[in-house]
């Protein structure tokens, strides 16, 4: 069994999908124009007002308690015990054991309310009317600068940082502006258009404005150098606190700091402060997000076999994702087909060419992108569709001796054993794009599709369930083949029993699909968006069991909430995806629910779906 969560954004009362992007047709006749790229995401509408006489009932909020924003300390304020090495602008000197202590103090402390710091780290540029009026429309006091957090962020003179790297440290230009006559201010990191409430890439920009400054070099910056860049942030933050003054708004003050002595200094007294040392190697043992992030983006998409020598996984990359043991003893790939926005579908003549040549030298070819092939009618008496002619071709290279079958007699017209051409060898396609997971996917669910000669549905299930891909797809993608599937499965060599007639009907989460299926995080545990959780019929074929949905509550009837027993579904439904609300109070019920014995115990009560509107 598994469990899923979601989380909603506020229901809106004419909600637009976002547009489309003019996609291929599969009408190849004319190829004057290329692909353009359809990068657009699944719209998830609100729907229609929930059923919640039988719903799990939802215990109501505690009335909110009044607290003081207390500001966080710092051994670096006051200043004053520190020499000052600068009079005006002011800068002082620290030791790299004061810098320790400091950054300790700063992550022992508790983080403040997300109320005091929310929407100001979002960015809320004065010119951003429509930022401006999400967050700010009802409390212009959200626009302040929060006086409860002070940070320390440590800047890295000549911002190389590729070496002699402290732990956290940013580059100057990171944090402040590079516009001709405004080189001692801060960055404008507010966005000055558009909306959001995940202006991720902002956020250091923005602390580094209420944070004291620390300024260190390596061998390959003066001294001078140093006391210049911290000047600099000096003026800037003298600025940014004349700039932000306004009203009665006190505002506290930050200081710059520098730590003048070698960089091999941090290393041998201080090491647990460097991250990549004066040779640019890095500190064994180092816990490095980044790269385990992409190491978990290497294992999910890792290439596996989808059908017979036919393979799905992400573009080769031994730099990205170094090739495990097991992956170097299997046979190299002949044919490399990725998947691309800008990719026309190839012409017959070039695919019997790449065919013949992949049994000498591996080959390369490109075919759209998911989401980029509109459905439209494509004539039964008519050459085939792009899309069925590639998997055909597929199919051909990767069984050669099979197309045999089907093309020869068993006998000849004198009854005799017909004599059979010696067939090419069998190749291994691969079918790819970067991540493994999204552009690929079209072309991957089509063949799986003409391979096992199973309708839409099907497909969708078993390279998800069976064959254990996380594939992301697009709506136009489900409507494409489910008008190809007749064309497609006539044509398939697969077996019959994959077109049973109760395989035929097409089952009815299929029409509210968008495309995509909630993502699996842990082998119990899946992550999806507002249209999964509203498609209970889905995470049921999926083997999900448990629902736990944060945000506005999911419109289900009071048939289906019975059906799945009030005990496997928790709804928290008195937050918002609005980057303002906070869960923190809601952690414990929510994890209580998911179940963290399956943690130790590997036998979880039911696979879980976690859900939110937009699913991230």
């Amino acid at each position: 069994m598994a469990a899923a969560a979601v989380h909603q954004l506020p229901p809106r009362q004419t909600p637009t999908p976002p547009p489309q992007a003019p996609s291929l047709s599969l009408d190849t006749s004319d190829l004057e124009h290329g692909a353009i790229p359809n990068k657009h995401l699944p719209y998830c509408s609100p729907g229609s007002a929930p059923f919640t006489q039988s719903a799990p009932a939802t215990p109501p909020a505690s009335p909110p308690t009044p607290q003081p924003e207390v500001q966080t300390c710092s051994i670096l304020y006051p200043p004053d015990a520190h020499p000052k090495v600068s009079a005006a602008p002011p800068v002082f000197a620290i030791q790299p054991s004061t810098l320790l202590t400091a950054i300790h103090q700063s992550v022992s402390q508790e983080l403040p309310e997300p109320k005091h710091v929310f929407p100001w780290l979002h960015g809320l540029h004065p010119e951003n009317q429509i930022q401006l009026a999400f967050f700010t429309a009802r409390n212009k006091k959200l626009r302040n600068v929060p006086k409860c957090f002070r940070g320390v962020t440590i800047v890295k003179a000549g911002g190389n940082m590729t070496r002699s790297k402290i732990r956290g440290a940013l580059a100057p230009e990171e944090i402040l502006s590079s516009e001709p006559g405004r080189d001692d201010t801060f960055l404008e990191a507010d966005p000055r258009e558009g909306f959001s409430v995940r202006n991720f890439q902002i956020q250091a920009a923005k602390v580094a404005t209420v944070s004291d400054i620390v300024v260190y070099r390596d061998d390959d910056v003066s001294e001078k150098e140093l006391h210049k860049l911290a000047k600099r942030l000096s003026r800037a933050q003298n600025t940014w606190r004349v700039k932000n003054l306004f009203g009665e708004q006190e505002l506290p003050r930050f200081h710059a700091f520098i730590v003048s002595c070698p960089f091999q200094n941090f290393q041998k007294e201080n090491p647990q402060l460097v991250t990549i040392n004066s040779k640019g190697q890095s500190r064994e043992g180092l816990l490095d997000f980044f790269q385990l992030e992409r190491q978990e983006m290497c294992s999910m998409s890792r290439a596996s076999e989808i059908a017979k020598n036919v393979w799905l996984g992400h573009t080769p990359d031994s730099a990205l994702c170094p090739s495990s043991s097991e992956e170097s003893e299997k046979p190299a790939f002949d044919i490399f087909i990725e998947a691309s926005d800008f990719a026309q579908p190839p012409e017959a003549h070039l695919l019997g060419r790449v065919g013949d040549l992949s049994l000498d030298v591996p080959q390369r070819l490109e075919f759209p992108s998911s989401g980029s092939i509109m459905p439209q009618k494509w004539p039964k008496a008519g050459p085939l569709d792009p899309v069925t002619q590639m998997c055909q071709w597929i199919y051909s290279v990767a069984n050669p001796n099979a197309m045999s079958d089907l093309d020869e007699e068993e006998t000849d017209l004198d009854g005799d054993i017909a004599m059979r051409t010696l067939q090419p060898r069998a190749r291994k396609v691969l079918i790819h794009c970067t991540d493994g997971y999204t552009e690929s996917s079209l072309l991957a669910l089509a063949y799986f599709m003409y391979a096992e000669r199973v309708p839409v549905h099907v497909a969708w299930l078993r390279l998800h369930c069976e064959k254990k891909r996380n594939f992301f797809a697009y709506s136009s993608d489900v409507a494409l083949l489910s008008s190809l599937q007749a064309r497609i499965l006539e044509l398939s060599p697969g077996p019959n029993d994959g077109i049973a007639g109760c395989l035929l009907e097409e089952p009815a989460w299929l029409s509210r699909m968008d495309g995509s299926f909630p993502s699996r995080i842990l082998p119990y545990m899946y992550l999806g968006n507002l249209g999964h959780a509203n498609n209970p019929q889905l995470l049921r074929a999926m083997g999900i069991r448990r629902v736990l949905s944060v945000g506005e509550p999911i419109c289900w009837t009071k048939g289906q909430i019975e059906s799945w027993d009030a005990k496997n579904l928790l709804f928290v439904d008195r937050v918002q995806d609005n980057g303002v609300d906070s869960l923190t109070k809601d952690f414990e019920r929510s994890l209580g629910f998911i179940g963290t014995r399956s943690l130790c115990e590997q036998q979880p009560s039911g696979e879980t779906d976690v859900r939110c509107r937009e699913g991230s």
